[in-house]
């Protein structure tokens, strides 16, 4: 079988007095978009950051393109998009994607990538100047410039109108399809049916690791959400 990109085994986390993951363990298959739903306060970002190596752990292994999260070896195989845009607001959209492309040897990818999120027609505006939508855009195309193998994308389509959501998972699966390993975040239940693969978490603890259709299957239910809420209400954690 193929090595997962990510393998999460028995992983737990604390943050201050208070215990954020409770033993989650998971795989995310190479090549595939996975999702991670759950309500906010789940613990999803807490998860995200232990695969890309910026959260303090209690117990358990985080392996990521098979090696241990956080390796410096990752830095440049790993695109992060934070809940917050984590882009300069004084420098123009163009000149944060030159930034980021120095250092990731991306720089003959920069009008590509701006047209990939629908920003060209922004490029020389600075982006304090921008709404949160498009900074969003922004700091997810300094995730893409790289063309990093794995992109960790927390809830990237928040404050989004529906054509760009539609537009922007369109992108992420023709990412998947050319071998790159997607993991995105969102409350947005009705997301779910856009990933090939679902991480349902919840409180800290992991209530399925399937694709959609097998999680329909498992619980009866009609759609995603009355299936999370079945598995939530219904079964204990994994």
């Amino acid at each position: 079988m193929t090595e997962p990109a990510i393998a999460v085994e028995d992983l737990v986390v604390h943050r201050g007095n208070r215990q954020v993951l409770f033993g989650v363990s998971c795989a995310v298959p190479a090549g595939r978009v996975t999702g991670l739903l759950g309500p906010s306060g789940g613990g999803k970002t807490t998860l995200l950051r232990a695969i890309v190596g910026v959260q303090r752990i209690r117990s358990g292994t985080v392996t990521v393109l098979g090696r241990p999260a956080g390796d410096p070896a990752l830095r440049t195989r790993i695109g992060y998009v934070t809940q917050a845009p984590s882009v300069y607001t004084d420098l123009s959209v163009r000149d944060n994607l030159r930034y980021f492309a120095a250092l990731t040897s991306g720089a003959d990818r920069i009008d590509q990538v701006l047209a990939s999120v629908g920003l060209p027609d922004r490029a020389a505006d600075r982006v304090d100047e921008l709404s949160g939508g498009e900074r969003a855009r922004v700091s997810l195309a300094c995730a893409l410039i790289g063309g990093p193998p794995l992109l960790v994308l927390d809830e990237p389509t928040v404050g989004l109108d529906p054509v760009l959501r539609r537009d922007l998972w369109q992108l992420f699966h023709d990412l998947a399809d050319a071998g790159s390993t997607l993991v995105v975040s969102s409350h947005v239940m009705d997301e779910a049916a856009r990933c090939d693969r679902l991480l349902l978490l919840r409180e800290g603890r992991l209530y399925a690791d399937d694709t959609p259709a097998a999680i329909l299957r498992q619980t009866g239910a009609e759609d995603l959400e009355g299936a999370f809420l079945r598995l939530a209400s219904e079964q204990a954690p994994r």
